[in-house]
């Protein structure tokens, strides 16, 4: 089971993935450096990728992904 307070809620916006909001700062919409291919090279966690969020530059590792979430490798709710 994913434990939900490692999970980010995300959206595909054309060719944007875009967070709903940035765990760290609490900005809106934030558009992360990623593409949906590379969120689908995560999906069963075959990938992992250090994010940095533009907002706020603070840094985030994905370790899996499902078609609505990006799970990180600690707690951030």
């Amino acid at each position: 089971m994913i434990p939900l307070s490692n999970s980010l809620p995300y959206d595909v916006l054309m060719s944007d993935v875009v967070a709903q909001e940035c765990p760290f700062c609490r900005s809106s919409n934030v558009r992360l450096p990623l593409t949906p291919e590379e969120v689908l090279d995560m999906y069963g966690g075959s990938r992992k990728r250090t994010i940095v969020f533009p907002c706020c530059r603070s840094t985030l590792r994905i370790i899996d992904a499902d078609r609505d979430y990006l799970l990180a490798n600690r707690a951030i709710r």
